[in-house]
């Protein structure tokens, strides 16, 4: 995974746990929403990055 994207994804996962934190803090239910598609674009980041990876081994 190369040192950006990894970095990338990790923040994506990082935002949107602190937008729902925030989002169930202030009783919003869209920022819970916006939290919960911010980690899950993260996660899709890193998971696209993993599978490359293990395609060239």
């Amino acid at each position: 995974m190369a040192a950006s994207e990894k970095a990338r994804a990790k923040a994506e996962k990082v935002v949107g746990k602190a937008a729902q934190a925030a989002g169930r803090a202030t009783g919003n239910e869209k920022l819970i929403a916006k939290g919960h598609a911010a980690e899950a674009a993260g996660n899709a980041r890193e998971a696209k990055e993993s599978l490359k990876q293990t395609g060239r081994h």
